[in-house]
């Protein structure tokens, strides 16, 4: 009897726990819903400047400064949350992949994400550690984080080159990790002038090209932190699929056991009445 007690006790938790990690899924789901929706208005805006800034440039190659790299700068972007599988483990091998290629530059890294932080080994040194966006409401806070530690780590530097930023982050349409360096408006061999007269400006070239790097980098990268919280929720849904059901799957093989038990039990008390009424036939 207490074996088939603890046995319920161990199911009932188990069912209260399948019922908190589905509102967690459902949660999860409706943050994909929604992120889904901000990542297309992003990336459209994101294209529109890109197009813009290109244009600009085959009019006004000269506004682009050139010169060697600066500093390298990885910012890598990780979850806030956990029940994401390996999200952050797959950033971290990235990461260690490219700084073996370029160990003897000596770059800064910059995390994004409590959960991501905490699988840091003593192997990686960080220069900043910040949290991330749980939902899409905190990106534009995390935005301003981000920022202000990267204009702080530029004007420590006494190089007096700009940081080159490298973004280390999954990306939901490929559901994989993504390695992109940030250069805004490169301009390719024999691309396609799609106007044949330059732009009006009421700005020099290389004023209005600042402004328009500073205001693209800026849009750039909310679409691809929108991009990396969508793809996490969407591994955070997938992982608490898979735990779901295989607390369901215990609990199953649970409740078989205590049928056994229960049925064992019941087949004991038929032997204790039949024993009885035997004894009460020859009293």
């Amino acid at each position: 009897m207490s074996k088939r007690r603890d046995i319920e006790g161990h199911i009932h938790s188990l069912d209260e726990i399948s019922d908190i990690m589905g509102a967690m899924k459902n949660l999860a789901v409706m943050e994909t819903q929604k992120l889904t929706r901000l990542l297309s208005a992003q990336e459209r805006v994101v294209s529109s400047m890109h197009a813009a800034g290109t244009d600009f440039l085959t009019f006004y190659p000269e506004a682009l400064p050139r010169g060697e790299d600066g500093r390298l700068l990885f910012l890598v972007i990780g979850s806030e949350r956990g029940f994401c599988g390996d999200y952050n483990d797959k950033l971290l091998a990235r990461v260690h992949e490219r700084l073996r290629i370029v160990h003897d530059k000596d770059p800064v890294v910059f995390t994004v994400g409590r959960k991501l932080a905490a699988r840091i080994s003593d192997k990686l040194t960080v220069a900043v550690s910040i949290d991330g966006a749980s939902v899409a409401e905190e990106v534009q806070s995390v935005m301003s984080q981000v920022m202000d530690h990267v204009h702080r780590l530029q004007r420590q530097d006494t190089s007096g080159r700009p940081l080159t930023m490298t973004v280390v982050s999954h990306v939901f349409e490929t559901n994989g990790v993504n390695t992109q360096t940030l250069r805004p408006f490169e301009t390719s061999p024999g691309q396609t002038i799609r106007f044949t007269g330059p732009p009006l400006l009421n700005l020099p070239p290389r004023t209005f090209l600042t402004e328009l790097v500073d205001l693209y980098l800026f849009s750039l990268l909310h679409k691809i932190f929108y991009s990396a919280l969508l793809a996490e929720n969407r591994a955070r849904v997938s992982h608490l699929e898979g735990a779901i059901q295989r607390l369901k799957k215990q609990a199953s093989e649970l409740e078989r056991k205590r049928n056994i038990l229960r049925q064992e039990e019941i087949t004991e008390e038929i032997e204790l009445l039949m024993l009885s009424a035997e004894r009460l036939r020859r009293r």
